[in-house]
């Protein structure tokens, strides 16, 4: 596979860009070799500057529900930015993406919108305290909640990956202020919080661990820290920004039945645009500048575009079956994973939750984060090149959950087995140990 602009591209930004990237997974430095660059997209499939084809199962991470340059998003784009790219004034766009949010999930009575995933979830807690009147906040060993200081104390996703789980510069005293619990261990949040339980404002869990690859939650998981909250006064707080609007038309809560006190969201609802918002009840909102005490602005907050690019992508999932039909293609493409690997003698499991999965090659059902990292990551890296060679795009870290769209198609499916096929054997073939990794 020719990648020589791409290599050059890459040298070139390593100078002016740390580690030549604008995150960190993205510098493939877990899985070694030169990271693709993206030259356009289209549905299912995107094309690097060197000109090669892949079937795209990164997808941005999850804001692409619809695939590449869906003609309804790239229509809202284009007629909103004729108008005006951003006012620092309100625009009727913003209240028609919070009463759209709050129709899909009515736990959300208010809703701010802001500028990221991370901003959101900063947001979230800093209300979560001011309410409360407490300082503590619970989280969980492999769970990623974005870059805010108070999250990266056993974060999950690319600092997972990079090995560094605990950010330097992160102060001691900042770090002091976060429990970490075990994921899927009710047992380990109720003795944090029988200790704790009077000072800690809330609890911030992904419902679907979507940073540690796609864990299922345990059943009566979500609904013991219901409980927990309530029992000592805490917020339960839903990360959905992975799983909002992607796994069900209501997010992760309409599925689990669990109502959370706050809700973070990001990624589908700005259509690949930046967006995150946050939410929940109104007596919680409420303390929301400016009604309330507890400032958060920004200036791009509730952008046009993004607005108007997650009005249509929303609008897109409100089609009779469409969740359906995402949740069959992705069912799918594990099946054909799952059972290549079967043919050429790779235990392997795949978590799935709607049109997000993840494989692991493990010989368990992973269920814990301790569980995930017993994974043959060796072996994975040696596929995910073998499957990059074969036009299958991958997020390059066994940590990542991996994004089907509803351009997904029975062609792209076909060749993502196909591809898995090829690759397993060519990683499970005598010598295969010494493949090249670039």
């Amino acid at each position: 596979m020719n990648l020589e602009r791409s290599e050059q591209i890459f040298a070139a930004a390593r100078q002016l860009i740390p580690g030549g990237v604008n995150s960190p997974v993205r510098a493939y430095k877990s899985v070694g070799g030169t990271p693709i660059h993206v030259a356009r997209g289209a549905g299912a499939l995107c094309w690097d500057v060197d000109g090669n084809e892949y079937v795209d199962l990164v997808l941005s991470y999850g804001p692409l529900i619809l695939g590449h340059c869906d003609p309804r998003v790239v229509a809202a784009i284009e007629r909103t930015a004729r108008t005006g790219t951003a006012f620092g004034a309100p625009t009727e766009g913003e209240l028609l993406m919070a009463r759209t949010i709050a129709q899909r999930m009515p736990w959300i009575e208010m809703v701010r919108l802001v500028n990221s995933g991370t901003e959101a979830t900063m947001s979230a807690l800093r209300l979560a305290r001011a309410f409360t009147g407490r300082e503590l906040v619970l989280k969980f060993d492999g769970n990623y909640h974005g870059h805010g200081d108070s999250f990266l104390v056993k974060a999950g996703s690319g600092a997972l990956t990079h090995g560094a789980p605990d950010s330097p510069g992160v102060t001691r005293a900042l770090a002091a202020l976060t429990l970490v619990a075990d994921w899927n261990d009710l047992a380990s949040v109720e003795r944090l919080m029988q200790q704790h339980g009077r000072g800690v404002a809330c609890v911030i869990v992904e419902p679907v661990a979507g940073n540690v690859g796609l864990i299922q939650p345990a059943p009566g998981f979500l609904e013991g820290l219901r409980r927990v909250c309530d029992a000592h006064g805490a917020l339960l707080v839903f990360d959905e920004v992975m799983t909002g609007f992607r796994v069900a038309r209501g997010g992760y809560a309409q599925i689990c039945g669990v109502r959370p006190d706050l809700v973070t969201l990001g990624k589908v609802i700005g259509g690949g645009l930046p967006i995150g918002a946050y939410g929940g009840r109104r007596d919680v909102m409420s303390r929301v500048s400016p009604a309330g005490d507890v400032y958060q602005a920004g200036t791009l907050s509730g952008n046009p575009l993004a607005v108007a690019a997650g009005l249509a992508t929303l609008a897109a999932t409100d089609e009779p079956g469409f969740y359906e039909r995402l949740d069959r293609a992705a069912a799918r493409i594990a099946d054909l994973i799952a059972g290549a690997a079967g043919e050429h003698g790779v235990p392997c499991h795949v978590g799935r939750q709607g049109s997000m999965l993840c494989p692991y090659f493990s010989r368990e059902p992973v269920r814990m984060l301790a569980t995930a990292m017993t994974s043959d990551r060796a072996l994975w890296t040696r596929w995910f090149h073998a499957m990059k060679e074969r036009g299958v795009l991958l997020p390059p870290s066994p940590f990542e959950a991996w994004f089907v769209s509803s351009a997904h198609d029975d062609a792209a499916i076909e060749r993502v087995g196909r591809a898995a096929r090829d690759a397993f054997a060519a990683v499970t073939r005598p010598g295969s140990s010494r493949a090249s990794q670039g």
